[in-house]
């Protein structure tokens, strides 16, 4: 059961029919256009907040986390110099050495450039929040802080937003004005499904997206099986899972009659809160989908991080990056 949160209407035409079409007055005009600017005005705010926020983090906690777990494709060649007592001799370029008479060796700088794919969860069971933070917009900050960190290290960002379809697709590239889009869709993007169907998105990233790239898959996971779609991209890319989580999806407290309704479609049933073996239930189910969840990124080696609304997500993303620092240098 999906806890249902709050879901903005689609804006409605204000035209009239072709059989009764009329001017719109000059005041109804002018309303119209200085509630459109308030909205920009609102958008661009936001952003610009957000920007600010997650900008500074970047540049004073995660940038040297995210550096020294992610690295580069492979070494490109920059430049030859004159042979040093300690270099490696398999570095030694024996054409310009024997061209010179005395030896030299190849320098190599490491290509930092990446890939990085941002795929988030737009499905309806996301506007949930017990907090004053909904899922959606935990994910979003999540995903800012991570775009921030990739063009601050020259790396290309994508996004693919999905519910029960893929949504959105932005492809990668570099550069400010790119990623402040990204981020205005991650914020602001109005899905037309309500539904999650992971699978698909994940198909479509293999296809579209074919060199290796680091995948940061954003979702609160309730879904069906999509094991399968997991395991191949798990072979294709860096996947690392951010699983974001409200705590009333797991435990209910005990409050007497209440609605639960499920966001994606609109089923409802009520239950007694008050009673402990109602809560009980509710926690084991929650635990039987967490379980199923972690056996099947486990069984794929895919990374992940918990997070949850109303928490501070620096302390658990700086932790994940720390750990898998110290497994790359064991390895």
């Amino acid at each position: 059961m999906k806890i249902s949160g709050s879901r903005r209407d689609p804006s409605t035409s204000l035209g009239m029919t072709s059989k009764a079409r009329r001017p719109l007055s000059t005041s109804v005009l002018q309303a119209r256009d200085d509630e459109s600017r308030s909205g920009v005005e609102e958008i661009l705010k936001k952003i610009r907040g957000l920007e600010i926020k997650t900008r500074a983090l970047v540049e004073t906690a995660f940038a040297g986390d995210y550096h020294s777990v992610f690295k580069g494709r492979g070494m490109n060649f920059e430049e030859v110099r004159e042979y040093q007592p300690g270099d490696e001799i398999r570095a030694i370029d024996w054409n310009v050495t024997a061209r010179l008479g005395s030896p030299f060796v190849k320098k190599f700088t490491e290509e930092r450039e990446l890939t990085v794919m941002l795929i988030v969860d737009v499905s309806a069971s996301g506007n949930f929040g017990s907090t004053s933070q909904s899922k959606r917009e935990l994910a979003a900050e999540v995903a800012c802080l991570l775009a921030f960190s990739a063009i601050r290290n020259n790396d290309k960002v994508g996004l693919l937003l999905f519910s029960d379809r893929l949504e959105l697709f932005i492809a990668p590239k570099k550069g400010r004005s790119h990623t402040l889009r990204i981020i205005r869709e991650i914020l602001f993007f109005d899905p037309v499904g309500r539904g999650t169907n992971p699978a698909a998105a994940l198909d479509h990233l293999n296809k579209i997206v074919t060199r290796r790239a680091v995948v940061f898959f954003i979702s609160d996971f309730q879904a069906e099986d999509f094991s399968r779609a997991l395991a191949v991209t798990a072979r294709r890319h860096d996947l690392i899972a951010i699983r974001i989580q409200d705590e009333r999806e797991s435990v209910l407290p005990p409050v007497g009659i209440i609605t639960l309704e499920d966001a994606e479609t609109g089923d409802q049933i009520e239950i007694n809160a008050a009673d402990s073996n109602v809560r009980r239930q509710f926690a084991q189910l929650a635990q039987a989908q967490l379980t199923e969840t972690l056996r099947v990124l486990r069984q794929n080696r895919i990374d992940r991080i918990d997070l949850r609304t109303g928490d501070d997500y620096l302390p658990a993303l700086r932790s994940f990056f720390k750990q898998r620092e110290r497994r790359m240098m064991v390895r």
